[in-house]
């Protein structure tokens, strides 16, 4: 492979950093080759594997420790799911087969009895957005022809197409609001009423942290994964739903029609107008990712084309600062960073750094905010107790922030970290592949009645009243619980997910 420029440079905190970043010298830019930007990146995924569990006796695999109301850990389910496209995306452009066997064990083990990403265990909490970032990670499998699974085992093409599924039926694409999904999957549980986005976090009072918790991008996640799907299959129904929900974000008002910046959703009791105006990275990340892969399944369609590039300057502009990326609306603002934002600048360069592959037009604009990107995310990596420990701020110059004062230095950041310095390899690889050039097997039906081991009734009035039950016991129960509830709210943490503990063997972290 040839050599590429990018660039990479860490402060002169300890001779280990220059040894495992092979940094010349602090002050000047060091141009490195691929081979030493692998290095780089392999340290910083063997850095991140501790804090991965799962794959230890006794352990859940594809999960995080936690969810916080565990007491076990401060991730939710959905984060074990990008963590695990996060290594699909490592191995592919790092050409490290380390932790396949892990992920692959995670991606599968979290798939639920319907072959979905659905698990019965995650029913209390389960968000669209949730289900949408295990597909996701399952889609990006297929794209790069990461190992399938034995044949025995759902495949990562069929396990995309289950989410997309299950999401574009009626029950979940519904009429409120004109369309769209509700964050949310089940009418009774909290936040089923919000559509698109995260609800502000819970300050004032008891009764408004019940009906405006958390976070989603569920809309965004169809909208990508609905792209991802047409491009790989040539299906142009997958096309059409991604475009009918781009049109249905821009109708409602969720992508500002003057400034295309990303709002975060409303409540379908306000026909979805009373528009929460939190702006995170990684919402207008996934449109314009997802836009690219339209770009290039519609052979170069100039409506797509200007939307990238017009959303594009719209988010270099709010969420970069000097090229690096910047999480605006908690970087600078209390309440601080919840768990789930300290991951997005992760996901986001990872995505764009795909677009530069799908659009090429937009190469000029973003190979330099990845490689500043880099620089600045690997020269604050100098935390104990390895002297590498990875925190969040990226644009204080090289400074790590103690997280006994600002607790942000977890496996979000150093996925945040490991994403930045990997995507600088994406010159050296292939563009997501399709059907015609991929391994993976698919199920256009997946997700469906009768796909997996027959036919899934529909709601019964029986079912209703038995959720009833479940909600008042979960929601109306126990003082203490609740209470918890709002106060990990004002923290500024997203969602209270069960989770059934259940105990597994497997292998010991690589």
């Amino acid at each position: 492979m040839r050599a590429i420029a990018a660039l990479l440079v860490a402060a002169p905190i300890s001779a280990a950093i220059d040894a495992y970043y092979k940094i010349d010298t602090p002050e000047l830019v060091a141009y490195k080759t691929a081979d030493e930007i692998r290095q780089s990146a392999t340290t910083l995924a063997y850095d991140l594997m501790t804090f991965y569990k799962g794959n230890q006796s006794g352990q859940i695999p594809g999960m995080l420790p936690g969810p916080p109301a565990s007491g076990t850990g401060d991730y939710y389910w959905w984060e074990g799911g990008a963590l695990m496209g996060t290594y699909v995306d490592y191995f592919h452009l790092t050409g490290d087969a380390s932790y396949n066997k892990v992920v692959t064990q995670g991606l599968l083990f979290q798939v639920g009895e319907n072959e979905d990403y659905q698990p019965r265990n995650q029913t209390i909490g389960l968000g669209n957005d949730d289900q949408g970032f295990w597909g996701m990670a399952a889609m990006r499998a297929a794209e790069t022809r990461f190992p399938n699974p034995p044949p025995n085992e759902p495949q990562w093409l069929a396990l995309a197409q289950a989410v997309w599924n299950t999401q574009a039926e009626p029950s979940r694409w519904d009429e409120a609001c004109g369309g769209g999904l509700r964050w949310q999957r089940q009418f009774f549980n909290n936040g089923y009423s919000y559509k698109n986005g995260t609800a502000p976090v819970c300050a004032s009072c008891f009764v408004a942290c019940i009906l405006m918790r958390a976070a989603a991008i569920a809309n965004g996640v169809f909208f990508n994964l609905g792209a991802h799907l047409a491009r790989y299959t040539s299906n142009d129904t997958y096309a059409q739903r991604a475009e009918q929900t781009w049109d249905w974000l821009w109708n409602v008002g969720y992508i500002d029609n003057e400034n295309w910046h990303v709002y975060d959703g409303g409540h379908v009791e306000h026909n979805c107008t009373d528009i929460n105006r939190l702006e995170v990275s990684y919402n207008p990340a996934l449109l314009i990712e997802g836009s690219a892969f339209l770009y290039n399944y519609t052979n170069g369609d100039e409506k797509w084309k200007y939307r990238i590039n017009t959303m594009l300057a719209s988010y270099l502009k709010e969420f970069f600062r000097d090229n690096v990326i910047f999480e605006t609306d908690c970087e600078t603002r209390e309440p601080p960073c919840t768990t789930d934002m300290l991951s997005f600048k992760g996901y986001c360069l990872r995505w764009l750094a795909v677009v530069t592959q799908l659009a090429p037009f937009t190469r000029d604009a973003i190979m330099p905010v990845l490689e500043a990107s880099a620089r600045a995310a690997v020269r604050q990596c100098t935390g104990p107790p390895t002297g590498r420990r990875c925190g969040f701020y990226w644009t204080k110059g090289g400074v790590f922030v103690d997280p006994g004062i600002d607790n942000t230095t977890g496996a979000g950041e150093a996925m945040d970290v490991l994403a930045a310095v990997a995507s600088l390899l994406i010159d050296e690889v292939e563009a997501p592949v399709r059907a015609d050039t991929g391994t993976s097997i698919g199920n256009p039906n997946a997700g469906l009645p009768d796909a997996v081991g027959g036919m899934r009734r529909g709601i019964t009035a029986a079912d209703r009243f038995g959720a009833g039950v479940v909600t008042v016991l979960y929601v109306m129960g126990p003082a203490l619980l609740l209470v918890w509830i709002c106060l990990d709210e004002t923290q500024g943490v997203k969602k209270a997910k069960d989770v059934e503990g259940q105990e597994v063997s497997s292998s010991q972290a690589p």
